[in-house]
Parts: C-alpha cells; structure tokens; sequence
C-alpha cells in the first residue's frame, strides 16, 4: 500500500516555530565564542595600539613594522613622526607602523 507523505507525517509537525530557533542555536553559539575569542581581543588591542601611537614622544625608542629601532627625534605632526636610525639622517615614518615603543633603560646602580 502507497502511503503519501502527508498522510505520513505526524500531526503538528508542520509549524514548529521551537524548532526554528533550537536550530539556529549553534549558530548563535558559535557567533558567541567567536566574538569572545576573536572579536574582542582583536579590538582590545586595536585600542591599545592606537593608545599608545597616540603617546609617541620625542626621545621615544621604537620599532617599526619593519624590524627597525630608532628614536624619534621630531613628532611632525599627526600622522607621521621623525626617527633616527643610528648616526643617519632622520626619517619620516607613518605613525601607524610603529609596532612597539621601548621603554629607556634605567642606569645601573652604583653599589
């Protein structure tokens, strides 16, 4: 006997609005891990990076985003400071390449 499918499904199971949404529930997990894992720290540094090019001053020693340490001899303005790489001219460099600013050494103390 040929039974056709609407007569084999249960009744009621056609308009289950719970089953939507306990289906878009890993969804809506994953999107949560996501943004604690990723999304969040991601921004958190942003800000801190933004920070701390937003403090650059003269007589700072930084690293560019190219492995050069220099120290920053003029800031030019809001996009670009002047840093000096050894004895050589002073160069212009954007400011948002500067990946980390090193702090002085303290001097040794005389015992």
């Amino acid at each position: 006997m040929l039974v056709t499918e609407a007569f084999a499904q249960a009744p009621g199971a056609g308009g289950g609005g719970a089953d939507f949404i306990i289906s878009l529930a890993p969804f809506l997990l994953i999107f949560v891990i996501m943004y604690f894992l990723i999304i969040r720290p991601q921004r958190q540094r942003m800000k801190s990076h933004q920070a701390m090019v937003a403090a650059l001053k003269r007589n700072d020693t930084v690293v560019t985003a190219g492995g050069l340490v220099g120290k920053i001899t003029k800031v030019v303005d809001d996009s670009e400071v002047e840093v000096r790489f050894g004895e050589n001219e002073p160069v212009r460099v954007v400011r948002a390449t500067i990946t980390e600013v090193r702090t002085k050494p303290e001097p040794a103390a005389n015992d």
